[in-house]
């Protein structure tokens, strides 16, 4: 340890210079954190994939939705988080028909209690109309 005198308003005072006395402070100002970084995130892209009319293959992702926005119709499956996707090969058609809401559900609580008398839920489906299969039977062609 290093000895050190120092005039205290007009005393001298000796003491020890320790480690913590000769420790040196930033020449800059420390930089804050910064704030409201959420919100950069890209969309979901949600909606559908595939138009009316256009040819599909098995597979093929139909529309995505959070919420039930398209019911699947003939030959369309649905995923678990809503996706819709084609079981066979075919066109993509889509429809507006009765929407009939099962009896005693939440669903059909909310939804009918808010409905004028008399009104009528229509829903779109997405099907899929498969492409035409040949005729003929193989055993047909063998005999």
């Amino acid at each position: 340890m290093k000895m050190f005198v120092m005039l205290v308003s007009g005393l001298l005072v000796t003491g020890q210079c320790s480690l913590l006395d000769s420790v040196r402070f930033a020449s800059k100002k420390a930089g804050g954190s910064s704030k409201n970084l959420g919100g950069k995130s890209p969309g979901r892209r949600f909606g559908f994939k595939k138009q009316d009319g256009h040819f599909v293959h098995a597979g093929n992702i139909l529309a995505t939705q959070r919420f039930m926005r398209y019911h699947p119709g003939a030959h369309v499956g649905m995923g678990t988080n809503k996706t819709l996707f084609a079981l066979e090969d075919g066109y993509v058609r889509f429809t507006k028909e009765v929407y009939i809401l099962p009896p005693r559900s939440p669903e059909a609580t909310q939804v009918i209690t808010k409905l004028p008398q008399g009104a009528v839920l229509y829903s779109t489906f997405i099907n899929i109309l498969p492409v035409k299969q040949k005729v003929q039977f193989r055993l047909v062609d063998m005999v």
